[in-house]
């Protein structure tokens, strides 16, 4: 059976998992499989050549840590799937439209699937599996989108598919579709709450079942261990949090800069601002702002950040907002990249703006897929 779709990271909204196979939000915290770390080096070498990568100060090398094996199956905290048209829940195949309802497969936690192939849900629904920190599964069904072409509703055959399409799909209904998984719908809780409740760094969030956190159980940690370590944010910084979701790191970095520092957090999702702040509410010197990070980083005139943590979707950063942020000159930018392609050409863009990485990582964002995850460290 095809893997499980990637969630695209997306913070615009609820989490969007790509159901035709595209990268999520997620992932793992447990390094390269052997036999995969050359490729995935080879994809972002063209931008680092001439760039020592290590840990900072510790000289040029590509860090992973040891070994994936322990994280094979039973690591996917958060699924999406989509319901065809006789009620059967199932993925897309890859970069198809047909729905496979055939849901075994190893990824997910235990537990998280059971009953759903039993059941008969809403045609043309989504189903979103999450599994929180505390081990309670939450199942809600979202109600079906409807891709609107001339005023009607797509129709699609019994295999699930567009009428007409090619078993491949194409390039608009894949942008109809993740148009649609960011439009309002509306939500049944099926089993939980439809609240997912995680930790990090024994500090609790609550936010929507359906809201992003990173799909394998580990993974917000483990980003946030790596990201507060290569940040080393002084006390008294300013610091910035770009994408910042509902302030994973913007907690760890306001922990580091105390309360004579200041925390910028920028997220365009509203939610997600809403959740953060209410998790961070006991650490007045964090800010989160919903605003679109191209228009705020254009916006700010004061003080320039000591650190800038960025986080993009998978589009990555691009020009605008890296040239923008190299204006403000920045000590140190750390940069987490959820797609190797976006990745290298973001780094591409800093060598040009006169910033070079001074440590890398990769991940294994989703063993047993060729998903990876890769977060960089910058300094002029």
């Amino acid at each position: 059976m095809p893997e499980p779709a990637a969630p695209e990271k997306s913070h615009s909204g609820p989490v969007s998992e790509s159901p035709a196979g595209g990268r999520p939000d997620t992932s793992a915290s447990t390094g390269v499989a052997p036999g995969r770390i050359g490729g995935v080096a080879t994809r972002v070498a063209s931008a680092l050549i001439g760039s020592p990568a290590g840990e900072p100060g510790r000289g040029g090398r590509l860090v992973g840590p040891p070994s994936a094996d322990a994280y094979a199956g039973g690591w996917r905290s958060r699924v999406r799937l989509v319901v065809d048209a006789d009620g059967r829940a199932g993925v897309h195949g890859y970069r198809s439209t047909e729905v496979i309802t055939d849901l075994r497969c190893p990824q997910p936690m235990a537990g998280a699937m059971d009953g759903i192939a039993e059941r008969t849900w809403t045609p043309g629904a989504d189903l979103v599996v999450a599994v929180d920190g505390d081990g309670m599964r939450h199942l809600v069904e979202v109600a079906p989108a409807g891709d609107e072409r001339g005023g009607q509703r797509e129709r699609r055959d019994r295999g699930g598919r567009a009428e007409g399409s090619a078993r491949g799909g194409d390039r608009r209904s894949t942008a109809a579709r993740r148009a649609a998984a960011h439009s309002a719908r509306t939500e049944r809780v099926v089993d939980g709450t439809g609240r997912a409740v995680q930790y990090v760094a024994e500090r609790r969030w609550e936010l929507s079942a359906t809201g992003f956190w990173q799909p394998h159980y580990g993974a917000a940690q483990c980003y946030s261990d790596v990201v507060a370590e290569w940040a080393d944010a002084a006390p008294g910084a300013l610091v910035w949090d770009l994408y910042c979701g509902v302030g994973v790191f913007a907690a760890r970095l306001a922990g580091q800069v105390g309360v004579t520092g200041f925390v910028h957090g920028v997220e365009f999702a509203r939610t997600a601002v809403a959740e953060g702040r209410a998790a961070l509410r006991d650490m007045p010197w964090v800010d989160l702002t919903a605003e679109r990070v191209e228009r705020w980083i254009h916006e700010q005139s004061g003080a320039a950040p000591d650190v800038v943590v960025l986080d993009p979707p998978r589009a990555g950063a691009g020009k605008d907002v890296i040239n923008a942020l190299s204006e403000h000159s920045p000590r140190r930018i750390v940069h987490i990249g959820c797609d190797p392609a976006s990745f290298a050409r973001d780094v591409g863009l800093y060598r040009s703006a006169g910033y070079h990485p001074v440590a890398l990582r990769v991940f294994d964002a989703f063993p047993g897929t060729h998903h990876v995850e890769c977060i960089a460290a910058f300094e002029r």
